[in-house]
């Protein structure tokens, strides 16, 4: 069989290899900037191709790991090389190698700090897009860590080096709260392999560790290892702080990488290990998550309302989107775990939407102040639609793919939590509330002079925005192709949790009226 999740994650890594050897600009060297530029474009593309041809391999109605390859790595340690994936993974890999080229195409002209080269620029988004690749596939714990911990290179460089005046306090910031998550996973990975050895041959296996009779109190202790790690990562609040201020400073493109790939490692992660190897102790939290994804949906959502700065913004409206992710997951029903891992995918989408158009218009105007617009749909109508598509996706309005998402977390929810789905679904109106302010600040009204020369969007950037847009609509109207694979794995998810879904609370059948029917017998008699 063709290891196609190696050759997968390996291609935008050896593109990255190759713009490092290759000659760098020096001074106004268009040639070599274009260069770098078109082959960092090429190797995304080309690995967008190899997940597609993936998909001719994978058995949509198989529930279990597929694709999968497995080599010693660490003998000693009981690690290995492990590879493969069900539908869950299938989407967020589809998902990375979608977006990659969408960021790569929309930051052709981006201004990085200083004299900085693209060609480390673009290879620093290549290496992250394989490590994303690497950690959906991942089913060895250890080189899940690894993998984890690995893809913080990148975004600190992203940040640090190519982000605006704030980028060393953004970078040192996302740094720090990441490295404290991944140590207490790593307290949590080395409690595994313990456990495991007592239970027989250690492993890192998930599997293996997903069939292991782990103690109570022990279990729970080594779940919190992990899900604090992933709450950080998803951001969850109170664990959130450090996203708003790494979007404010980072570029646009790797605002999107982070978001709307890397963040999700922390939804996975969720799904895959805190629940697939601790069910128990994913039950015994949940009541304290669930409160915790509720406050992140309204949090988000009202901090969201009160910004100035667009960045920031849908940084907030992302801790909102978050929660109604986790939400989704810690219910334990079909429909709401269907949801959340559908939400990942089209929260990804309009996610990377906004934030490349929201870059768009900080470039045209010399700011990312709000208060500093107003107008612009007079003198860029193309790009304001563009705006308001992303804007209303990001509130899923129906019709739109993040509405299918959001439908199926809170039908979920309703039919286990009431009072849970009914707090989250006011992040529903808040959404409303913070797009359509932006909106209305930014585009309507009167035209500033000093937006009088900012620029409609140009063929390279509208084919940048073109597949973003178009799975935005096709995915609100046609979700089902996309449940169809997520659906098996989400099933067996439930199945090994051991929660089945509440009856439904309408009766079924008619119970006759056999008082009313002897009566009429005997008028006959």
């Amino acid at each position: 069989m063709m290891p196609w999740l190696t050759i997968l994650a390996l291609t935008p890594v050896v593109g990255a290899a190759v713009l490092t050897v290759m000659p760098r600009e020096r001074g106004d060297d268009a040639k070599a900037v274009n260069l770098a530029k078109i082959v960092a474009l090429g190797f995304s593309l080309l690995t967008l191709l190899v997940a597609l041809l993936m998909l001719i391999d994978y058995d949509r109605d198989v529930s279990g790991y597929q694709l999968t390859e497995k080599h010693t790595w660490i003998a000693p340690f009981g690690a290995s090389y492990a590879v493969g994936i069900n539908g869950i993974g299938l989407a967020l890999i589809l998902l990375t190698a979608i977006l990659t080229p969408i960021v790569i195409l929309a930051s052709f002209n981006d201004k990085i700090a200083g004299r900085r080269s693209f060609n480390s620029y673009f290879a620093w988004m290549l290496v992250l897009e394989g490590l994303a690749l690497g950690v959906f596939a991942a089913n060895d714990v250890f080189l899940f860590y690894v993998l984890f911990e690995a893809t913080l290179i990148p975004i600190y460089f992203l940040i640090g080096s190519y982000g605006g005046p704030t980028r060393s306090y953004a970078a040192v910031k996302f740094l720090i709260y990441n490295l404290v998550g991944g140590l207490l996973m790593l307290a949590s990975v080395v409690g595994l392999y313990v456990v495991s050895g007592k239970e027989g041959t250690p492993s890192y296996m998930i599997s293996d560790l997903a069939a292991l009779n782990i103690d109570g109190d022990t279990g729970r202790w080594l779940f919190l290892g992990f899900f604090i790690a992933f709450a950080i990562k998803a951001p969850l609040w109170p664990l959130h702080t450090w996203l708003p201020d790494a979007a404010a400073a980072a570029t646009p493109g790797t605002s999107v990488l982070m978001v709307s790939v890397i963040d999700k490692v922390g939804t996975f992660g969720m799904l895959t290990l805190c629940i697939g190897i601790f069910p128990e102790a994913a039950q015994w939290a949940a009541p304290v998550i669930i409160v915790l994804a509720v406050i992140s949906v309204i949090y988000g959502a009202l901090l969201a309302i009160g910004q100035n700065d667009i960045r920031r913004l849908i940084a907030f409206t992302s801790v909102s989107h978050f929660g109604f992710i986790v939400l989704g997951i810690f219910a334990f029903t079909t429909t709401s775990t269907v949801g959340s891992t559908l939400y990942m995918f089209t929260h990804g989408l309009s996610t990377a939407a906004l934030f490349l158009v929201g870059g768009v218009l900080i470039s045209r105007r010399g700011s990312a102040k709000i208060s500093d617009f107003g107008g612009v749909q007079k003198v860029a109508p193309v790009l304001s639609g563009v705006f308001l598509l992303a804007g209303l996706s990001s509130l899923s309005l129906p019709g739109l793919a993040p509405f299918v998402s959001e439908f199926l977390v809170l039908a979920g929810t309703f039919s286990v939590n009431i009072p849970a789905a009914t707090v989250a679904t006011l992040g529903i109106v808040l959404a409303a509330l913070y797009i359509l302010i932006m909106y209305q600040r930014i585009m309507t009204g009167p035209l500033r002079e000093d937006n009088a020369h900012i620029k409609d969007l140009h063929p390279r950037e509208m084919a940048a925005f073109a597949p973003a847009i178009v799975l935005i609509v096709g995915l609100g109207f046609f979700p089902q192709p996309l449940i169809n694979v997520i659906q098996p794995a989400v099933d067996q998810v439930m199945v090994h949790v051991g929660v089945s879904d509440p009856p439904p609370k309408t009766p079924t059948t008619i119970q006759p009226d056999t008082e009313q029917h002897s009566d009429t017998e005997g008028a006959h008699e």
